[in-house]
């Protein structure tokens, strides 16, 4: 039992501290450039947003490894959440280092759908680890609605986002 609460906690780390890594909310081009709908919360907000979903999500994890059935679950619950981590990790580069909030819109089911599949398969196991990730599915629908929103107010988006190694 050891190793699932090693393995939970290092997965929520490693894709939360690689996200972090990965959004650069102190551009000039986000900060000034991208407008922003008012409703949108303080950027000061989503760490610790991020910090309790993660923390969530890994419990979720964590009780998922140590009460599957079998090995063939286990290694299915686990590879669940590390699609459902590698679809968090990806969205921050399209919207932040490419600068494409369409390109981030686009692979928001991706994300909504890592984050539901799991949530599906832990339930018969532990309703307690499904529900866990509720709040993660919250904040995700919310995301994209929000995502969806910049989109909106920024067209358009494919010949005029500059690059993320352009200084402009």
């Amino acid at each position: 039992m050891y190793t699932y609460l090693v393995i939970a906690v290092a997965w929520g780390v490693l894709v939360a501290a690689t996200g972090a890594f990965l959004t650069d909310s102190r551009s000039t081009w986000y900060r000034e450039q991208l407008k922003k709908p008012s409703w949108q919360p303080p950027d000061w907000a989503f760490g610790p947003a991020w910090s309790v979903i993660f923390a969530l999500a890994g419990w979720s994890l964590y009780l998922g490894l140590r009460d599957a059935p079998n090995e063939d679950t286990r290694l299915l619950v686990l590879g669940l959440f590390v699609l459902n981590g590698l679809a968090n990790i990806v969205w921050s580069p399209l919207f932040f280092t490419l600068r494409r909030p369409d390109w981030a819109l686009m692979e928001v089911p991706v994300l909504w759908l890592s984050v539901l599949a799991p949530m599906v398969v832990l339930w018969p196991i532990s309703e307690t680890a499904g529900w866990l990730l509720v709040p993660y599915l919250c904040w995700v629908s919310f995301a994209a609605y929000l995502n969806r929103t910049v989109v909106r107010i920024n067209p358009p988006f494919g010949m005029r986002a500059a690059p993320a190694w352009d200084s402009h």
